[in-house]
């Protein structure tokens, strides 16, 4: 099977990747009632020797899905594969994947918002019934046919639950929301980072870096990896507050995390549209960015910390980005 569709198993050049992420419920960090409660039913689903019901995790990117999705699998002790919803292009790939699974093995689909309406009609009686309705041969030949499948978990992941059907996401037992994570989170999440890299970090230098991370796992990885380039170029295994410091800014991350990207944003709402309200896809024409990576990206963590509003004539700059960039608040 094309390895663009479906993977079991990682390149020894995702290892460093795959070395950053836990693999028990007990090694991930935060999302505490989402581990609480997904603990409860991969212990039921155990002791009654079932499948674990579907599951839908949804929330901003980068705040650990495909990670809990594999940890799932482990947990359940059974075999892990993972597929997007656009690389699945036909039904016959959907029931490729779908018939190639073991009895209990978690089935990840990423992205499954953007699975097409034929594609899901597929995966309703297959998420339902362990069942699939195949339809061979054409016209006055055609007949359907049902293949048994065996019991598996879906488990689904997007950025946009609400762009799901709602068919779709009635079939999923088990719904959990994944938040922004808490500096003290991020911090512990650094300091596990450095650890896997043999970089040596304190305390006060991860929580610089899990400051300006936007509340997402994801970002302080990556911003933990540079730092540790401006460290080694320095010629250094630690990295200190002066120099995490001095290397965010030259990587233009401010104090709040918000990058160059977020700041044309609420410059451009600012001083071309007078702090809005403007339509999103006139920012995005502004600023040079498509409307939904603005919207799925960027948005979540200026409306979480009180930057932008939504309304519905459009996006609003408010009184908290005005004062981040020292400007004085216009009078209504």
């Amino acid at each position: 099977m094309d390895d663009r569709i479906v993977s079991g198993e990682s390149s020894k050049d995702d290892f460093f990747e795959l070395s950053l992420r836990p693999e028990y419920l007990h090694q991930y960090i935060g999302q505490g009632k989402v581990k609480e409660n997904l603990n409860i039913f991969i212990q039921a689903a155990k002791m009654r020797n079932e499948a674990l019901d579907h599951v839908l995790l949804y929330g901003p990117p980068g705040l650990g899905k495909t990670t809990l999705a594999s940890i799932i699998a482990r947990e359940m002790n059974v075999n892990f594969r993972s597929t997007s919803g656009p690389a699945i292009e036909r039904p016959g790939d959907l029931a490729a994947i779908l018939t190639a699974l073991e009895p209990g093995d978690v089935l990840f689909i990423d992205e499954i918002h953007r699975l097409s309406r034929a594609i899901e009609e597929v995966l309703y009686s297959a998420m339902e019934d362990f069942c699939l309705d195949i339809v061979i041969g054409k016209a006055e030949t055609a007949r359907s046919v049902r293949l048994e499948l065996p019991p598996f978990t879906l488990v689904g992941a997007t950025t946009r639950a609400g762009s799901l059907s709602s068919p779709l996401r009635d079939r999923f037992g088990v719904l959990a929301r994944l938040e922004f994570y808490t500096v003290d989170e991020l911090t512990e999440i650094v300091t596990r980072t450095s650890g896997v890299f043999n970089m040596k970090i304190d305390r006060q230098s991860a929580s610089e870096i899990a400051r300006r991370s936007r509340g997402t796992p994801r970002i302080a990885n990556r911003l933990f990896k540079r730092v540790r380039d401006f460290a080694q170029v320095d010629g250094t295994d630690t990295i200190t507050l002066s120099l995490a410091d001095k290397s965010l800014e030259m990587l233009q991350v401010d104090r709040l995390g918000l990058d160059h990207i977020d700041h044309k944003l609420l410059q451009g709402i600012i001083h071309k549209y007078k702090g809005g309200p403007v339509g999103l896809e006139t920012i995005s024409a502004t600023i040079g960015e498509e409307s939904h990576t603005i919207e799925d990206v960027y948005e979540p963590y200026l409306l979480q910390i009180g930057f932008i509003q939504r309304t519905p004539r459009g996006r609003v700059a408010t009184a908290l980005a005005y004062e981040h960039f020292n400007l004085e608040v216009p009078h209504p």
